[in-house]
């Protein structure tokens, strides 16, 4: 598996706008090469909300990681604490987190200012069993992380939300492919990369069992 971070070979996304990324996975243990949805993303994007649903399908459908990274529009007001609080949730658990992310983005036309992300965000715990803390943050160790993603973006040359990258590693394909248009072009790209790769060789001294 990559981790939580983009992979060293990512570094100009621009250079083929329909075809390069890379990123690998641990559902796809019996492979070689290993692919991956690698995603950069704002809580308050509305394009991040639409394709959502697609990320989530291919994600389920493929067994593939879905590797989520934060890229803040600055001028939307409840982003980073929406960011922030859903790596709060990540350290009760990770699919914890990344409902709260979805749910967020399932709602977020409701969500138009920090006071109605507050009560949502107590709603969903609560909903979830989970008590908040008076502060998420007190030490700003998730402001850290967040800011470190936007960082990694800047460097990466991310430019906008979402940007989405299929990311394979020792495949005979292309190391990564930007997503262009997710909706008619993630599950088109992520069969392309699965076709690129190739499967595993079976270990020295392993015997092919009767009708193979």
């Amino acid at each position: 598996m990559f981790g939580k971070s983009v992979p060293s070979r990512i570094r100009s996304p621009n250079a083929s706008s329909r075809g390069s990324s890379a990123r690998g996975n641990g559902a796809a243990a019996s492979m070689k090469a290993v692919n991956a949805i690698v995603e950069f993303d704002d809580l308050e994007c509305p394009a991040c909300a639409a394709a959502n649903p697609t990320l989530k399908a291919a994600a389920d459908h493929y067994k593939i990681p879905w590797v989520r990274h934060d890229f803040l529009i600055p001028y939307h007001n409840w982003s980073r604490a929406a960011a922030i609080n859903a790596r709060w949730f990540d350290q009760k658990s990770k699919s914890l987190g990344d409902e709260y992310r979805n749910e967020v983005f399932a709602d977020q036309r409701s969500i138009y200012n920090g006071d109605l992300l507050a009560q949502f965000t107590q709603k969903f715990a609560q909903k979830n069993g989970i008590a908040l803390p008076f502060a998420i943050d007190p030490q700003g160790k998730l402001a850290a992380d967040v800011n470190a993603d936007v960082a990694l973006a800047t460097r990466t040359g991310i430019k906008s939300t979402p940007t989405i990258f299929i990311v394979t590693a020792g495949g005979k394909g292309p190391a990564y492919t930007q997503v262009m248009n997710p909706a008619v072009q993630l599950f088109t790209d992520i069969d392309q990369a699965i076709a690129n790769t190739p499967p595993a060789s079976k270990p020295a001294g392993v015997k092919k069992a009767r009708g193979e």
